[in-house]
């Protein structure tokens, strides 16, 4: 937000530099990203090229300082035609000394061309010879020296100047014609030199996005005398009784809403020192009323709209008119004052009267009500809505104003009438007429102001600083609460402006920051903690997802991170076309950002294969995973179900091809499940296996079910032919496991019990044996397991065969056996003796034959 520091003066007497008054500004939280000079001067007479990094690496430095004896207050005499060029003229002017021909093309000067002699003188800028001012033919601000040259045949060497050549505006159509007050031969810096601040506005300081708000941060701050306006009102015309009413319809969003009414004005641009406040906080004037209620917002932060009052009359059927606040109807549309036709959502509040939509409430008018060249009264709002739904309603209108943008962050229902009344001064001020008796208040919502207490203790624990209770009270005083002291109690109610501070403990918290702010962040010493340090607690569920995560990227693989929102048709192309769809409901969104993503992902294996649909253009090997939730929606809960799930995904060869050569056959299967091994392995899991599966993704015969325990946790295997096909993955398979993630959490051991290695031998033998073809491996595994006792150390299958040595309808399955005892060396009989039982066990329980 831009605030020229003459405006804040008018509030707020300010002694210091402003280089200083920045810096103390920055400390207090209001961050100033940039100071532009305005004809002001340098410190010390630096120009601006020297400034670099004078106050913070966070502020920059900008504009243009004025030389006294360069550029001063001038006065046109008359002005003349250019002897040879039609879109030139000559004028008399006065600089204070003696009298100067000035070449000029400003259109805003051809109106007085061959008029003579000039009533009274235009008063305009004027810059000497050898004045340093900017480009006004240049896009940027790039300076330039006035020196003497011929144009047109006629000798230059000054100029009155616009606003882009003094920094204060990029308005260059015409030269600055300045107030009947401005003294011919003043130096123009004394006269209007200024100094425009911008400064971040942050959310919890929304109060502060206008002048008087900076003024009094800046009063508390350097202990200057603060002089807020006077909101008294010459009221000079009839009674507003009576002619005019207001209904309100929805409170919550509307809790204010308060009418005035100016008559008899004259519409006419509003008075130079007028614009150039506008202009220097990067508004653009239009006319003097609508430039009051501009102003009236800058000024003390509450957004109005003038109406014209006869327009709504006529709307009323030459009766008085009846303000009314509603929801938009279904359908409903209104002609903005951006000229574009707008489609009203049903929760977008309305100004409306008994004829239609007149405004978006706390965004923008309408056009058909609008202020114009022909208005002569003017019926004046001011109003406090809804902040959230100020968001909603900018958001979904993709509109945003300067009223928006102040509503959107909290009005406090207080500013209404103190905005109307500012404004109604102003009005009369700049466009003449009478202001009508009295004002129209609908307040059916007052807010609660909290009254919050602290103590010097607070400030000791919460701050690290010791301050007595007047001390306290004196700082909140400075920020207009209303403070009572009772011995080492302060007892503080938030006045009337702010909206920001909260009650019990969070209102504690909010007046510590304020008395913070104020003391200053910068006298804060630095201490060690003093309280008892809170118990720490861990997140096991948070490091256990923290230890997959880096297993996996230690086996090889990179995470990725992907959208949560998706669509429907996503989420379908998992499946093949003629599968059965995922007929669960999906979690809709109302206000999605973008038509293709509008309802919360069920599976993340469609995130993921996105990813690697979008990369199998540009590499040809890819291993990745991802952790991340899935909602499912849950009958009759108002919320869904978050479910965390692991992908991981493999496609392309085993082995990047190299000099050395390397295994650069695609991989399979065994690949996924030799990666998901070692990782249950390196997490310490239990008994697992794996069962055939039938999924709509996944391969038929080259996918498989794990199994933890008892519970299943998740289908792994080759994607499906049919959804290969629905991606553009390139010709190698894909790889998948879709994993649920909270139940392999579940299972992760707390502790584990670590055995020292033997220091005996291990026997080492092969047992081949031959089972029906339906008979699974590892019921084969558990027997031997189970039979072998303590001694049996390790079991693993090492081949499988099916051939013409083997009965039809049968299969032989090898395992290397490990036996091994920690206190003593097997001999060969107790090896045999289990063998042998491990053999007759296999024989009973699976019909299992040796095989020879």
């Amino acid at each position: 937000m831009y605030i020229p520091l003459s405006w804040l003066k008018d509030y707020v007497e300010i002694t210091i530099p402003v280089e200083e008054l920045v810096k103390r500004l920055t400390l207090a939280g209001l961050e100033v990203e940039e100071l532009r000079y305005v004809g002001l001067p340098f410190p010390d007479g630096s120009g601006r090229e020297e400034m670099e990094g004078y106050l913070s690496p966070h502020t920059k430095i900008s504009g243009l300082s004025w030389a006294p004896d360069k550029i001063v207050v001038g006065g046109v005499l008359e002005v003349m035609p250019h002897p040879n060029a039609d879109r030139l003229v000559l004028c008399r002017l006065d600089d204070g000394q003696q009298e100067h021909i000035v070449l000029t093309g400003a259109p805003n000067l051809f109106p007085y061309k061959g008029l003579g002699l000039l009533e009274k003188p235009l008063k305009v800028a004027y810059a000497r010879e050898g004045a340093r001012i900017f480009d006004g033919h240049k896009t940027n601000q790039e300076w330039m020296i006035l020196k003497r040259s011929k144009i047109r045949g006629v000798e230059s060497y000054s100029m009155a100047c616009s606003e882009k050549e003094l920094g204060i505006s990029e308005d260059h159509e015409g030269i600055i014609i300045l107030d009947d007050d401005a003294s011919i031969g003043t130096p123009l810096v004394e006269y209007m030199g200024d100094a425009v601040l911008d400064i971040a506005i942050s959310p919890n300081i929304a109060r502060n996005t206008n002048t008087l708000g900076i003024a009094r941060e800046i009063a508390a701050i350097i202990g200057a005398p603060f002089h807020p306006p006077d909101y008294e009102v010459p009221w000079t015309g009839e009674s507003i009784e009576g002619r005019v009413r207001i209904e309100i319809k929805v409170p919550e969003l509307n809790p204010r809403f308060v009418l005035g009414l100016m008559e008899g004005i004259t519409i006419k641009p509003s008075p130079y020192w007028v614009q150039r406040r506008l202009r220097l906080a990067a508004i653009r004037p239009i006319n003097n009323i609508v430039d009051a209620t501009n102003y009236a917002m800058l000024a003390i932060g509450e957004p109005l709209h003038a109406f014209d009052y006869d327009v709504l009359v006529e709307r009323a059927g030459g009766k008085a008119p009846k303000i009314i606040t509603r929801l938009a109807k279904p359908g409903e549309r209104l002609m903005t004052l951006d000229d574009v036709d707008r489609d009203l959502d049903e929760f977008t509040v309305l100004v409306t009267d008994t004829a239609g939509a007149l405004s978006i409430a706390g965004v923008m008018g309408g056009a058909e009500s609008e202020v114009n060249e022909n208005t002569v009264n003017v019926l004046l709002e001011g109003a406090a809505w809804d902040f959230i739904n100020i968001r909603q309603t900018e958001a979904s209108q993709k509109l945003t104003s300067e009223a928006s943008y102040r509503f959107s962050r909290g009005v406090h229902p207080a500013m209404a009438e103190r905005g109307v009344r500012f404004c109604l001064k102003m009005m009369q001020q700049l466009a003449g007429g009478t202001i009508a008796k009295g004002l129209v208040d609908e307040y059916p919502l007052p807010p609660k102001d909290p009254v919050v207490e602290v103590t010097p203790a607070d400030a000791e624990r919460w701050l690290g600083i010791h301050l007595e209770a007047w001390e306290m009270a004196e700082i909140l005083k400075r920020l207009e609460f209303e403070v009572e002291v009772k011995g080492e109690h302060v007892k503080a109610k938030t006045p009337d402006h702010r909206l920001d501070i909260g009650e019990g403990v969070i209102g504690k918290a909010d007046l510590m920051e304020e008395i913070a702010r104020i003391y200053g962040y910068d006298r804060i010493p630095e201490t060690q903690i003093s309280d008892t340090i809170p118990p720490q607690y861990g997140n096991a569920k948070l490091e256990r997802e923290e230890q997959i995560r880096d297993l996996l990227v230690r086996l090889g693989l990179q995470e990725v991170i992907t959208y949560r929102i998706t669509s429907e048709d996503r989420e379908g192309q998992r499946f093949p076309q003629d599968a059965p769809k995922d007929d669960r409901p999906f979690l809709r969104l109302a206000n999605p950002v973008t038509s293709d993503r509008v309802v919360m992902r069920h599976s993340l294996l469609a995130s993921v294969l996105e990813v690697i649909e979008r990369n199998a253009r540009i590499r040809d090997r890819m291993a990745i995973f991802e952790v991340g939730p899935v909602y499912w929606v849950s009958e009759g809960e108002a919320l869904p179900e978050e479910r965390d799930q692991l992908v991981i995904a493999l496609t392309g060869p085993r082995e990047h091809a190299t000099w050395l050569g390397a295994d650069t056959s695609p991989m399979d299967f065994y690949d996924l499940k030799g990666l998901l091994e070692v990782l249950l392995d390196q997490l310490k899991m239990g008994e697992r296996y794996y069962l055939p599966v039938e999924h709509p993704s996944f391969h038929p015969g080259k996918s498989a079910r794990l199994i933890l325990g008892e519970s299943p946790v998740g289908v792994l295997g080759e994607l499906h032919p049919l959804v290969h096909e629905r991606y553009e993955f390139g010709e190698n398979p894909v790889l998948a496991a879709e994993l649920d993630l909270h139940s392999i959490l579940e299972r992760i051991p707390e502790a584990v019990t670590m055995l020292p290695v033997a220091s005996y031998p291990p026997v080492l033998e092969d047992l081949a044996v031959v089972v029906e073809e339906a008979v699974a491996a590892k019921d084969v595994e558990d027997i031997i397991r189970k039979t072998g006792g303590r001694v049996l150390a390790g079991v693993r299958l090492f081949d499988l065969y099916r051939g013409e040595q083997i009965q039809e309808g049968k299969k032989s399955l090898a395992y290397a056996l490990i036996y091994q005892a920690p206190d003593r060396t097997l001999t060969d009989s107790e090896v045999a003796k289990v063998r042998a039982r491990i053999i007759e066990q296999l024989e009973k329980e699976l019909d299992a034959k040796l095989r020879e």
